[in-house]
């Protein structure tokens, strides 16, 4: 049984973590820094941007990890160290910076940046906070989740209690995400941390399989962006025998990453910039999951469909169209489509084509702060679900003047 619990990237046994504002951003209210410590050395694995332009931070991680080893996170806030040319050697200054002070070795930190990208990071602050960073550290998921934010308007945390080989163990997960969302690893910043035993192999092969049907089903803006990366770490002190097969302890551990994956998917999502509502799509009936996928992130992605959400307008009209570009093949006469809510369910579309309904009903619905887009093919026994936002006035507003 996978069961929520408090503590966030702290609910592990042996992790600490801490956030200070050291002075990257202008708002000495925001903090900027962030640390996540275990007690042991770890096993890891990370999943990185797509994108071609990668944050300076990236490749310093991807190095440091490629034994399958970690121990630490160091995160800045307000700065991506992304195209600069001292990007490098600034985010290897971040770790060394932390070595010391910590006594493990840099190769076994992971680095991480987001902000404003194109702008010379300065060290200084960095190497001022380094004594009250690592001084604070204690069981403060909460501090590590706030400096890690950018447009981001709530913090995103959350654990899970499950039980491996006789032992409880526990999973937690932090992530940030507002703005530069869109599908294909990595969308986000998102640290992960358990006490469970598992080979960085086997690590690797769960975030990679995770990932798949949670992280790259977000779409906030269609925007991939440049530095963001999901990290697991696991330093086994829970004690159970270390998962190294696809047994059913990993079967186990899937269920419970997954548990923590979907819902900071749901928190990345409603909290998309300018967003008033989350949109989730629930595609079923598919003759394959590819099709199910390609079909429900369509839908999640159209900018009419977002823009219809958000004036509670229930233009069916526009998920259909955005199924017909998506590239799947399906057969257009056989789908139906439904808003769901709180405030209840309504069919909009049956085999293809406009029905009968109150649109007074459906304005309650589509009034609500979680929207789900129900679309059946009814053509085989697929499904996948993909998560949105809708798309205000807000958004154009915060990348209108994101830089100032």
């Amino acid at each position: 049984m996978i069961k929520l619990i408090d503590g966030g990237v702290c609910a592990a046994k042996g992790f600490r973590a801490n956030g200070i504002h050291c002075g990257i951003r202008k708002n000495k209210l925001k903090k900027d820094l962030a640390l996540i410590v275990s007690d042991n050395a770890c096993n890891a694995a990370a999943v990185y941007t797509t994108n071609l332009v990668k944050g300076a931070p990236l490749t310093v991680t991807k190095a440091h990890i490629s034994d399958g080893k970690a121990q630490a996170v160091i995160c800045n806030s307000g700065n991506a160290n992304t195209c600069n040319a001292d990007g490098i050697e600034k985010a290897e200054m971040m770790s060394d910076l932390l070595s010391r002070k910590l006594g493990i070795s840099a190769k076994d930190i992971v680095v991480a940046s987001t902000g404003v990208i194109g702008q010379v990071l300065d060290i200084t602050p960095i190497a001022n906070g380094m004594d009250e960073l690592v001084g604070g550290l204690s069981d403060n998921s909460t501090a590590a989740a706030e400096a890690i934010m950018t447009t981001d308007t709530v913090k995103k945390e959350i654990a899970v209690e499950f039980t491996l080989d006789g032992k409880t163990c526990h999973l937690g997960g932090i992530a940030k995400g507002s703005g530069m969302i869109h599908p294909n690893m990595a969308t986000m910043l998102v640290f992960i941390t358990t006490d469970a035993a598992i080979s960085s192999e086997m690590l690797s092969k769960a975030l990679s399989s995770d990932i798949q049907n949670t992280f790259n089903m977000v779409s906030v803006d269609g925007d991939t962006s440049t530095n963001d990366m999901v990290t697991v770490l696991a330093n086994g002190m829970a004690g159970n025998k270390e998962i190294t097969t696809d047994n059913d302890d990993f079967k186990t551990f899937m269920k419970a990453l997954n548990t923590v994956t979907v819902a900071l998917c749901r928190m990345l999502a409603g909290d998309g910039e300018g967003a008033t509502k989350l949109l989730e799509c629930r595609v079923s009936g598919a003759t394959s999951l590819e099709i199910a996928k390609t079909v429900a992130k369509s839908v999640i992605c159209s900018s009419l469909t977002k823009a219809a959400m958000f004036g509670a307008d229930a233009n069916w009209g526009r998920v259909l169209c955005a199924i017909g570009y998506s590239g799947a093949k399906v057969d257009v006469n056989k789908i139906d489509v439904s808003f769901k809510s709180a405030a209840g369910e309504i069919p909009v579309c049956r085999d293809g084509a406009g029905i009968e309904f109150s649109e007074e009903k459906a304005k309650e619905i589509l009034l609500q702060k979680e929207i789900e887009i129900l679309v059946d093919l009814k053509s085989g026994e697929f499904s996948s679900t993909a998560w949105g936002c809708d798309l205000t006035y807000e958004y154009v507003k915060i990348n209108g003047d994101y830089r100032t």
